[in-house]
């Protein structure tokens, strides 16, 4: 399936896209809120600045994608792979991200307020600059403890 394609599909109200192939796929800026795209294959994809707010977007490989400034508010990740993802700016409130891999991902100024980390893989995942030393600070898998 290309963007193209996809993009069509949800502007003629289809929602169901589980299992999609769209790695390396151009889909910034797309509107896809409420889009259901689990096991889907994003791998590589452009989805900056892109709209998936109440997505469900679980078990779906979002490894090495760029989803600076993406809106994924209220979005079901649960065990996404987001490794090495950049989420720089992304909003995640109240995103269900239990058991999602997002070692290596950059979480700079990212808003995870109320979301679920539960089980979460966060192993060098960069989530902020320490800007009087330019330093960067990585969190280790032993961030979050089971609730």
């Amino acid at each position: 399936m290309t963007a193209q394609e996809l993009l069509a599909a949800y502007a003629a109200d289809e929602r169901n896209f589980s299992g999609a192939d769209l790695s390396g796929a151009d889909l910034s800026r797309a509107d896809l809120r409420g889009a259901i795209l689990s096991e889907a294959n994003l791998r590589r994809a452009n989805l900056m600045e892109a709209n998936l707010s109440k997505a469900n977007l679980g078990r779906t490989n979002l490894s090495e994608a760029n989803l600076s400034g993406a809106n994924l508010m209220g979005a079901t990740l649960s065990e996404a792979n987001f490794s090495g993802a950049d989420l720089f700016r992304a909003n995640l409130m109240e995103a269900i991200l239990s058991g999602a891999n997002l070692s290596r991902a950059d979480l700079r100024e990212a808003n995870l307020g109320g979301a679920h980390l539960s089980g979460a893989n966060l192993d060098g995942a960069i989530v902020a600059d320490d800007e009087e030393e330019n330093d960067v600070q990585i969190i280790s898998e032993s961030y979050l403890k089971e609730e």
